[in-house]
């Protein structure tokens, strides 16, 4: 097959050291070679060049916190969905059919900002919306980020497939878990604390027992899928550190001991999300859409943040895997955004650039259970990578502008390339 050079320019691998001058070259939708220094070489003559000069080559974006499922995207801002102003989106009766319409339209609008890869934190439907997505992306019949589709979430009690359901307990948990395996989900969410968006004081009330949460991660063993939670009180975090889960989401009142426990597995397959985007996002931008001081001090939001800023800083100090996403989806963070939160990660955790760029690739990888094909630039990897105006390791920000994102490439298939590439005729899919 021909081979793509990415030559004249930085490159940014993941790794999280400093971008350098060099080359990538890709064949076969896999990475073959990084090379320090810029060849005079012109290669075999069927070569396809790419350009580089004043660019910075680098892997594709991994969005760890994914609901393709939620309405809001950049472009279709959906109000009805902005719990608590809100939720008259969940009047109108949609059919899986008619939400996967809207899923797939977030998962192009993801894939334009970027993100070539998502896991996913939860579906908004309990049908099985995202197995589909995931298969209707992974088989080329619409563009979108490789995807590890999530279940809905199950609070306690929850709804299950189809009907609601009062059942509780651990049996009731292996059930639930059993169902959302056999429907072809690769994660199940599980709320297990509540919120204060939900409720005041929400966020400390630890929603499951012991019990149940022991056996979620016994039966999630057995059914071979991966346990995601939304976890705000220090309880929760740490039912889920010593239950085996994957993901866990906010962590925002972790205690010491909730620390310790999330440092002790730290090397473990285990990592934590802030989703500091739509915090961020319901305290300085949320106005226009009825989340004013007022609102989004009744919601725990500015006690939120300020504790995140708090806490994430301690995080990254010992070491515990942080990655970038922020819970987009409702109308003031629409998908399409997600790359907000690495400058985000920088102003309000202390990351440099080069770690919250680090985060957001090579910690993504690994999150998905890619971690030695997914997130780096590097031999044998898969070639998803982005060519972006400028260096963003000098300023994250650049990547928030899809103007500055000149090529999108998967597994060595042009996304998107920019005319100013000259490559008119090589984008696989229409942008």
């Amino acid at each position: 097959m021909r081979r793509t050079v990415f030559t004249g320019g930085l490159v940014f691998d993941g790794t999280g050291r400093e971008p350098f001058p060099g080359e990538v070259v890709v064949e076969d939708g896999r990475v073959t070679r990084v090379t320090p220094g810029w060849s005079d070489d012109p290669g075999h003559p069927d070569d396809i060049r790419v350009d580089c000069i004043g660019r910075t080559v680098m892997p594709g974006l991994v969005e760890a916190h994914s609901h393709l499922t939620f309405p809001s995207s950049v472009g279709n801002i959906d109000p009805g969905f902005n719990p608590p102003v809100d939720v008259s989106f969940f009047r109108r009766g949609l059919t899986p059919a008619e939400h996967l319409v809207i899923a797939e339209r977030n998962a192009r609008v993801l894939l334009d900002a970027g993100f070539t890869t998502a896991y996913s934190a939860g579906s908004l439907t309990g049908s099985t919306v995202e197995v589909e997505l995931r298969d209707r992306i992974r088989s080329g019949v619409v563009p979108g980020p490789r995807l590890r589709a999530g279940s809905f979430e199950r609070d306690n009690n929850p709804l299950h497939y189809g009907a609601t359901s009062d059942e509780t307990g651990p049996a009731a948990v292996r059930s639930f878990i059993k169902e959302q395996a056999a429907h072809g989900f690769d994660n199940v969410k599980f709320l297990l604390s509540n919120d204060d968006v939900f409720e005041p004081g929400g966020s400390q009330k630890t929603q499951y027992a012991a019990e149940e949460v022991q056996a979620a991660g016994e039966q999630a063993r057995e059914s071979g899928v991966w346990l995601n939670c939304h976890a705000q009180s220090a309880e929760a975090v740490k039912l889920a550190v010593r239950n085996g889960f994957r993901a866990v989401y906010h962590c925002t009142y972790a205690d010491e001991e909730a620390l310790d426990l999330l440092e002790s597995r730290k090397d473990d397959d285990l990592f934590v999300a802030p989703a500091v985007g739509i915090v961020y996002a319901n305290v300085y931008e949320g106005e226009e859409f009825g989340i004013d001081r007022k609102v989004a001090e009744s919601m725990g939001q500015p006690q939120c943040l300020e504790t995140m800023t708090e806490i994430y800083p301690e995080m990254r100090r010992r070491g515990i895997p942080v990655l970038p996403g922020g819970d987009y989806g409702f109308p003031p963070n629409p998908i399409g955004r997600n790359a907000r939160d690495l400058d985000l990660f920088v102003r309000l955790f202390g990351y440099a650039p080069c770690a919250a760029l680090s985060a957001a690739t090579m910690l993504g990888g690994r999150i998905m259970g890619m971690g030695d094909e997914l997130g780096v630039l590097a031999p044998g990897y898969l070639a998803d990578l982005l060519v972006v105006r400028g260096n963003p390791a000098e300023d994250v920000t650049i990547l928030e502008d899809g103007a500055n994102l000149l090529a999108i490439v998967q597994e060595g298939r042009f996304h998107k390339a920019d005319p100013a590439l000259g490559l008119a005729g090589m984008v696989t899919t229409t942008v």
